[in-house]
């Protein structure tokens, strides 16, 4: 624990809030809040108020942690539609909707709530979520609104990355623009629920990321969300709700996952505040390595950090183009060494230690077993692949994968069995364990160029 530079921010006591503050942490229909007036949670972690990021004159309302030197903003409301000066007002109007209006009264943002309740009032919580709720009902399967089903570029502990399917919401963080300017960056972060659910980074519309299935451990592709001492993790997916949310064990650690494109370190970063340093340490980030990013040794090849070149196609793979292998380039991935055959007896080889495919065409079924799963791919001619959907205790479920197989990577000590389709004439070889596999490496292959490339 000594590693995280644990600091007890927000303690249990009530701080003493300043002659700019709104008393406590609530709004009533009758106040308002103006030019340097905050808010502060009950136990003093977070503040709702004016800022201006960095070297910008805009004004924004957000959210920042109260008792961290600087201000580091978890939220912000009108991050579109900036104030351009300091007349902002946040009030409750008339609809029972927040608004943070202008110097001429014009709505620069809205909560927009649907419902209208007898005395709504708005409260800053501890866990830092704005709410707006009716003033005697504290329970949160009340709230009009909340802050945790619109965040910005931060995922706070507690907070639902992914999909109310009731509701239609789609909970998911997007990158600032830069330092100065908090409005929608190019990047986001979320679960995308089409096939079979995983957490995803996009750069416009391409992938950049994706974190691979839940596997009733972890996402399948993100070792370091294993099982820990420092943090919990949740991933819920039912005919309601698909979300990922997470916890430290210990309530002192002050901690963020934040999207960020104007960095070096990685696109989603995890960070923990630091008692010796004063300041905030990255306690991980994704994408880590090369293999991480997206589709980079293109179909059916494998990516290991520690081989050389790094991509490789699978035992029973070739490159598609030989030549584009020849110059490093591996985006065009592989093919089956043997055209496969359906009709003539296809059958599926085991693969150990992988990240599985990505999963926009994929299908899971958790009441299946694997006996069973097997049976359904090999009826399906387009079923390229399938494995447990849960490899917690002895395995269980059942996830199999349609069309050309993408991004996989090896995962040492850590990954999962995956059964491929293979030609027929291809089975029975030798052993296609992840340490036992061999690998197509073009003849005239310059490893001296890979090693630079790499």
């Amino acid at each position: 624990m000594d590693s995280l530079y644990v600091l007890t921010l927000c303690s249990s006591f009530l701080c003493f809030f300043s002659e700019i503050s709104i008393a406590a942490d609530t709004l009533t229909a009758s106040q308002s809040i103006s030019g340097n007036q905050t808010l502060i949670s009950e136990g003093g972690c977070f503040e709702l108020g004016f800022f201006s990021p960095g070297n910008s004159k805009n004004r924004y309302l957000g959210i920042w942690y109260n008792r961290i030197p600087g201000r580091t903003v978890v939220w912000v409301a009108n991050r579109e539609n900036p104030l351009t000066n300091s007349s902002g007002t946040l009030k409750i109007d008339n609809k029972d909707s927040i608004v943070l209006v202008n110097q001429t009264e014009s709505v620069i943002w809205s909560s927009n709530s649907s419902k209208a309740v007898e005395n709504p009032v708005v409260q800053l919580l501890e866990s830092g979520n704005l709410v707006l709720r009716e003033g005697k009902n504290g329970n949160s399967e009340s709230y009009l609104w909340q802050s945790f089903d619109y965040p910005s570029d931060t995922l706070l502990p507690g907070m639902k990355l992914g999909w109310d399917l009731k509701m239609g919401l789609n909970r998911r963080l997007t990158s600032w623009k830069n330092f100065d300017d908090p409005s929608p960056g190019s990047l986001t972060y979320g679960i995308e629920n089409k096939g079979y659910p995983e957490e995803v980074i996009r750069k416009g519309m391409n992938k950049s990321y994706r974190s691979g299935p839940w596997n009733g451990l972890r996402f399948s592709g993100a070792t370091e969300l294993k099982p820990n001492p420092v943090f919990r993790f949740r991933f819920i997916s039912n005919e309601d709700e698909v979300y990922y949310t997470y916890e430290p064990d210990n309530k002192s650690i002050i901690t963020r996952l934040v999207l960020n494109e104007t960095t070096d370190n990685g696109l989603r970063q995890r960070f923990t505040w630091s008692e010796s340093s004063n300041g905030w340490r990255i306690f991980l980030s994704v994408p880590k390595d090369r293999c991480d990013k997206y589709k980079y040794c293109g179909a059916y090849g494998t990516c290991d950090e520690d081989e050389t070149p790094i991509c490789r196609c699978l035992k029973g793979f070739k490159p598609r183009f030989l030549g584009a292998w020849s110059s490093v380039d591996w985006s065009d991935g592989c093919t089956h060494k043997v055209s496969l055959d359906c009709k003539k007896g296809d059958g599926f080889s085991r693969f150990k230690g992988l990240k599985p495919p990505d999963t926009t065409e994929a299908w899971a079924n958790n009441s299946m077993s694997l006996r069973e799963c097997e049976r359904e791919c090999l009826k399906n001619c387009s079923c390229m692949a399938y494995t447990n959907s849960d490899i917690s205790e002895r395995g269980s479920g059942c996830a199999m994968w349609f069309g050309d197989l993408i991004d996989i990577r090896q995962i040492s000590g850590a990954g999962q069995d995956l059964y491929i389709r293979m030609a027929a004439s291809e089975l029975g070889k030798s052993s296609l364990s992840f340490y036992s596999i061999s690998y197509l490496i073009p003849k005239k292959l310059d490893l001296s160029l890979i090693r630079l490339a790499d």
